[in-house]
């Protein structure tokens, strides 16, 4: 074989070769590309599911030290103060908030709280030890089914107004620590010691009692 046409065929060799691997490299870089893109959607994806998320804290049980805001109405959110709590009622519906990372503990219903001021000399002795200025706070969640405690309404059973839960008409007196006073309720509402600083409300220790209803079985 001569060398012009060694040459020749060694130049159509590395002609080959270069074509195949280039051949090769574009499916590869496709399938990088593609990988790329299929990771990045998913990070994308997990980032929006998590931030769908209740924050960390938020479903946690209220604890010494949370400052409470308004669960509902045109305040929703804001900090609560003695003088936004009428005397006699009706009561204000709240979340603990954690005053260190700003997390509203409304992950769970079983955190909303149910905050009222009565004239503290018609409180019992027990139920005056966990009120400032007359403000008592107890669990928003009837003891018998788990329902929310909504009303404010003359008792079936006296003349005073008590808190009434509308699913099976039990009712609680806030004078005497939420006691049941009329209903299926088999206990009465969890209570909430409070404190005050600065005019703003904030929780004093942990729920006395259970929270929420009657489990079954």
């Amino acid at each position: 074989m001569s060398s012009a046409s060694f040459n020749t065929s060694s130049s159509f060799s590395d002609n080959t070769a270069d074509s195949e691997a280039d051949a090769c490299t574009e499916p590869t870089r496709r399938t990088l590309l593609m990988a790329a893109l299929a990771t990045t959607a998913c990070l994308s994806c997990s980032t929006q599911a998590r931030a769908g998320e209740d924050p960390p804290g938020s479903d946690e049980r209220p604890q010494k030290g949370d400052q409470l805001v308004f669960s509902e109405g045109d305040q929703e959110g804001k900090l609560i103060t003695s003088a936004d709590i009428p005397k006699g009622g009706p009561p204000v519906h709240a979340w603990p908030k954690d005053p260190k990372t700003s997390v509203v503990r409304s992950g769970s219903r079983l955190n909303e709280i149910l905050i009222i001021r009565l004239d503290p000399a018609e409180l019992d002795e027990r139920t005056r030890t966990r009120a400032v200025d007359g403000i008592i706070a107890y669990s928003a969640i009837c003891s018998h089914a788990g329902c929310p405690v909504t009303a404010w309404v003359k008792s079936d059973v006296g003349d005073k107004e008590v808190f009434k839960c509308m699913c099976h008409n039990s009712e609680f007196d806030p004078r005497e620590g939420a006691q049941v006073v009329f209903g299926p309720a088999p206990r009465r509402l969890a209570a909430l010691p409070l404190a005050l600083a600065d005019g703003s409300l904030s929780v004093a220790g942990n729920f006395i009692g259970k929270v929420g209803g009657a489990q079954p079985g």
